[in-house]
């Protein structure tokens, strides 16, 4: 399966973040032009990356998830994954030791308060090694009480590892804009319409159109991140107008597009 998707590259400091002996360290990152994306990998520790500026994408074996400033994907220890950022990003990786993380036991995608952000953004400008006894500690302690009230964020797009899901998966992210029905893609795949609706509904959870429909989210709220316009978006997704794109997007997320980015933007989600 190709993921590969254009524009969203990274590299990571050197330092092994199972090496640091404290329950939660905290670090800066920033996108430079020419960072490479580094090869999808593993921890021991959970990782949650929060985006301070443009989007961030986590790749996983199974699906994408792209989140906005002030948003979070949280990726459990031993996930195998992979982690994008947009052009002149800045994101602040938290690493957190098995069993002390409240978060969920597979990976998700989370809104953040302003409060939870500047303490993790505080968090990296003190020395990772600190005294397990102390004014970081109890900070680490408060950190760790509050992402038990961070908000999910449906920005994820599912792929199984069933080859034919795998191969429309790719290709749709070649060419999101690509309008060819369910009748068309099982003739592509070899199946019979109705066995592969059955099987994209059994291994996403979703109808071939809420599936494709999820996908635009995705790349939607990376693509808005890094400034495009709603027509431009809506453009490259297909859609026949800016109003038709904005009708499924608030059907979805509870808002039109630019809104939703704002409110993210500003820690103000509802």
């Amino acid at each position: 399966m190709a993921w590969d998707p254009t524009g969203l590259r990274i590299s990571f400091t050197a330092e092994d973040p199972d090496e640091f002996a404290r329950p939660l360290v905290s670090f800066l990152v920033r996108r430079n032009v020419d960072d490479d994306e580094l090869p999808i990998h593993r921890h021991r520790k959970g990782q949650l990356v929060v985006a301070a500026e443009g989007s961030v994408m986590c790749r996983t074996l199974d699906g994408l998830r792209i989140v906005p400033s002030n948003g979070a994907v949280w990726i459990p220890g031993e996930i195998p994954h992979s982690i994008s950022m947009s052009d002149k990003g800045r994101s602040y990786c938290v690493f957190i030791n098995p069993g002390i993380s409240p978060l969920p036991e597979s990976c998700a995608t989370f809104s953040i308060s302003p409060m939870l952000r500047e303490m993790i953004f505080h968090l990296a400008n003190l020395p990772p090694l600190y005294p397990l006894e102390g004014p970081t500690s109890r900070l680490v302690q408060v950190i760790l009480d509050e992402l038990a009230q961070m908000k999910a964020e449906p920005l994820h797009f599912p792929v199984s590892n069933h080859p034919r899901i795998q191969r429309i998966a790719a290709q749709l992210l070649e060419a999101p804009d690509d309008r060819r029905t369910i009748r068309d893609w099982a003739a592509t795949v070899a199946m019979s319409e109705r066995t592969l609706a059955r099987l994209i509904q059994k291994q996403t959870g979703m109808s071939f159109g809420r599936w494709r429909q999820q996908l635009h989210i995705v790349i939607a709220v990376q693509r808005m991140s890094m400034g495009a316009t709603v027509q431009a978006i809506s453009q490259e997704l297909g859609y026949d107008s800016p109003s038709a794109f904005t009708a499924m997007f608030r059907k979805h997320m509870g808002q039109p597009p630019r809104r939703y980015l704002q409110d993210r933007a500003e820690g103000t989600t509802n």
